[in-house]
């Protein structure tokens, strides 16, 4: 089917935000020229893309559908005409993806590097759950994602380095928790009230398959969306907190680690690039500041 790319971009304008004027304003051309080419894009379709009224415009089905596809697409022409750019320019701007957590406990020390290194380069940074990262990441969106991994979306063909592992604990107040020196299973442990990450995240999805392992149902006293948060309510006796051990700080001391009897696999820090495009000239320098462990902790160069 021949369609004009043009015709699929004024699409992806209006689908966006809903609105034939914003995708004018933003396209630089009339609101009569967006409304004829999505007339036109849905001529050629054989089928409707919005469900249109005086007070608002919706997507139609064939329109969700078609979003879907062109969106991905889109950002991914976008991010291949950067990059021609950055090869003319210089290195170009560094795109990362990271959560809140990664990046306040892992990742600031090494954008201080990069930037010492590299000062006339941008670096832009978007915080997300490690599962949504992946998603930013095939979209084209970020150029590089540190993630936690296993990671339920993501395969071993995106991974350029391992940079960390860890190990994920329990914390308990002594005070209002008194289990110091006992060693706990995973049935005594849904005894008391587990404070955990959202089920949006990675964390979530490996502390529930090791109970499921283990044919258990585990039904948190509180799903919240920050570690330091989790660490908070602990300190005050809300709950047990379930946390990487990286985010332990001075901070924590007053804390203790909960000593368990089922044996907790560690996980990884890793390094992940899109496998199916190129990757930037900055993306190259940042991966060479960050370590490389193999699975005994060992910085391999």
């Amino acid at each position: 089917m021949d369609i004009n790319y043009e015709l699929y971009k004024v699409f992806h304008h209006v689908a966006s935000s809903l609105s034939f004027s914003e995708a004018s304003r933003k396209l630089f051309i009339s609101q009569s020229a967006v409304s004829q080419s999505i007339k036109t894009l849905e001529r050629k379709l054989g089928q409707p893309l919005f469900v249109r009224s005086t007070k608002r415009v919706l997507l139609a089905p064939a329109g969700e559908l078609l979003l879907k596809y062109i969106e991905p697409a889109i950002h991914l022409i976008e991010r291949g005409e950067q990059q021609l750019m950055d090869c003319t320019l210089g290195l170009g701007q560094l795109h990362i993806g990271a959560s809140d957590t990664i990046c306040r406990y892992f990742l600031v020390p090494y954008l201080k590097q990069f930037h010492e290194q590299f000062p006339q380069v941008p670096i832009k940074v978007t915080n997300a759950t490690s599962l949504s990262c992946v998603d930013l990441l095939s979209q084209g969106k970020v150029d590089l994602i540190i993630s936690n991994y296993p990671n339920s979306r993501m395969d071993s063909s995106y991974i350029q380095k391992t940079v960390a592992y860890f190990n994920d604990v329990f914390l308990a107040n002594p005070s209002c928790f008194p289990l110091e020196g006992q060693e706990l299973s995973f049935a005594n442990l849904r005894q008391y009230p587990i404070l955990m990450l959202d089920k949006k995240s990675t964390t979530s999805e490996f502390l529930h398959n090791q109970f499921l392992q283990h044919q258990m149902e585990l039904i948190p006293e509180a799903e919240l969306s920050s570690n330091d948060l989790l660490i908070d309510l602990a300190k005050i006796g809300i709950g047990i907190a379930f946390i990487p051990d990286y985010c332990i700080s001075q901070d924590t001391s007053e804390l203790f680690i909960l000593k368990m009897k089922e044996q907790i696999p560690k996980r990884q820090l890793v390094a992940a690039v899109n496998p199916s495009l190129p990757i930037s000239p900055s993306t190259k320098e940042f991966l060479r500041l960050l370590p490389e462990k193999t699975d005994n902790n060992e910085t391999t160069t």
